[in-house]
């Protein structure tokens, strides 16, 4: 009992979301020896313990000229009225003070819609490399495609090329044996935070939800796709799997290649940001504005979201939404409700059947609010829709690994592309008509004649939605 009381008052003074404190709380109560265990294993909070040591980046010499020279075209834009002109780039200005995250101006970007798009470019990059490939990923699977990499990393590392390969330790499950094999062939591959028993109880919530691969310095990928067949719907995996990845070139690769290295030196111990190599002067004249903003309990804001909140609340005529799970924080459901009561049209896109039943359930708590407000909330039909993207106003476009829950704003290490380009945007937003498709549009009369069974676990369900 001591230790309940003990506990329940730490977990009070924390000052965290009150949802987040209240449902902590509640678990505690009605389900002592288990909420005991739930808190240790979820509920610490990292983003007081700084897990990487960001004074690292911003005192070497290279990295910071690189940020002053784009804080100084930053200002150049503003004094010539380009944040005026785009008010949209105001987001920019707000995730340079939070995160240090650069706009870059000169990018190539390319969406690449499902794995069919994704893996050959994937593979195309990875044989072209000359000097490097850096891999940060979820999801590794010791399945065909998963093979198909790690064979082409083995080829390339024998023919001289430096390949590192960051997986996170509970998302993956890679085999002794095919460890053995890739460092036996000069590949170097290390775990993010490997949950060993007593270790379990700290790690096992923070973990790297990126999807990242630099190759060379000069071409990066970001997106929801993480290396495995379920992606590639070839029929060997049940299901369709619907998700968007995006392709880079140019100085925001740069950017990527900074995320990865501080991911490289905290599973490995090798600092490569000295070396100039790693960041090749751009060749690319594409005039394509790319943010790159990560998130994670390392970091003091919750920059993603954060980013994604003022993007909707500047939104003046439609905001476009997907993504695998709906669990908004407090901020985010404010926003997409202003801007659907003030006449923006909002469209909200989820799986009408996802991989987590209770995610799926709280998800299903947030969508009648959304119809009242009057947002349309469409459950797409032929798979699981993964693809967690962002369209406003068809001017600014968001791309990355961040569902929007909870989870993904507060407790995993994430990583998006923000792009402010009408191209990109409109290709996106093509993506989601193309989508609807597929999709069975929601609506609030019959949303609310449901089984009232069903409404209940839904509610019972979104009490928990901080912890999921």
């Amino acid at each position: 009992m001591l230790v309940m009381i003990a506990l329940g008052l730490y977990i009070l003074m924390e000052n965290r979301n009150p949802s987040s404190t209240i449902a902590y709380l509640l678990t505690l109560i009605f389900l002592p020896v288990i909420g005991v265990i739930i808190y240790l294993v979820f509920g610490q909070n990292y983003r007081k313990k700084r897990i990487f040591s960001r004074k690292l980046v911003r005192d070497n010499m290279l990295v910071t000229q690189w940020e002053q020279q784009n804080l100084r075209e930053l200002k150049r834009l503003g004094e010539q009225g380009l944040f005026d002109l785009h008010p949209l780039l105001r987001i920019s200005k707000m995730m340079m003070n939070t995160s240090s995250a650069v706009l870059t101006k000169q990018n190539e970007v390319d969406v690449l819609t499902n794995g069919n798009e994704a893996f050959p470019a994937f593979l195309e990059a990875m044989k072209n490399a000359r000097h490097h490939i850096h891999i940060d990923m979820y999801i590794l699977e010791e399945d065909d495609i998963g093979h198909t990499i790690i064979q082409l990393l083995i080829n390339k590392a024998r023919e001289g090329v430096e390949v590192r390969l960051s997986y996170d330790a509970v998302g993956s499950r890679l085999s002794k044996r095919t460890i053995r094999e890739l460092t036996q062939n000069r590949v170097r591959v290390y775990p993010f935070m490997p949950v060993r028993f007593p270790a379990l109880t700290s790690k096992i919530n923070y973990r790297n939800h990126r999807k990242i691969i630099v190759v060379d310095g000069n071409i990066g990928f970001v997106g929801g796709m993480n290396l495995a067949d379920r992606y590639t719907n070839t029929g060997k995996q049940e299901g369709f799997w619907r998700d968007t990845h995006a392709r880079i070139k140019g100085e925001a690769v740069w950017s990527l290649q900074l995320q990865f290295m501080l991911t490289w030196r905290f599973v490995s111990g090798e600092e490569l940001l000295g070396d100039a190599v790693y960041f090749p002067q751009s060749e690319i004249s594409g005039n394509h504005l790319v943010q790159i903003v990560e998130s994670g309990p390392d970091t003091p804001w919750s920059n993603i979201m954060k980013g994604i909140f003022m993007a909707i609340s500047n939104a003046r005529h439609y905001v476009l939404i997907q993504t695998p799970y709906f669990i908004p924080n407090e901020e985010v459901l404010r926003a997409i409700e202003g801007a659907a009561l003030s006449g923006v049209q909002v469209k909200i896109m989820i799986p009408a059947k996802g991989d987590s039943r209770i995610a799926q359930a709280a998800t299903y708590s947030y969508i009648r609010p959304m119809l009242e407000a009057g947002a349309e909330v469409f459950l797409y039909q032929l798979g699981m829709l993964h693809a967690k993207t962002l369209v406003i106003d068809g001017a600014m476009c968001c791309i990355g690994t961040a569902n929007m829950d909870y989870r993904s704003f507060d407790l995993n290490f994430e990583i998006n592309a923000f792009i402010y380009d009408v191209e990109t945007s409109e290709r996106l937003a093509k993506d989601f008509e193309n989508d609807l498709a597929h999709c069975r549009q929601l609506d609030l009369t019959r949303w609310n004649k449901r089984r009232l069974r069903k409404r209940f676990s839904e509610s019972l369900a979104r009490i928990f939605a901080p912890l999921l």
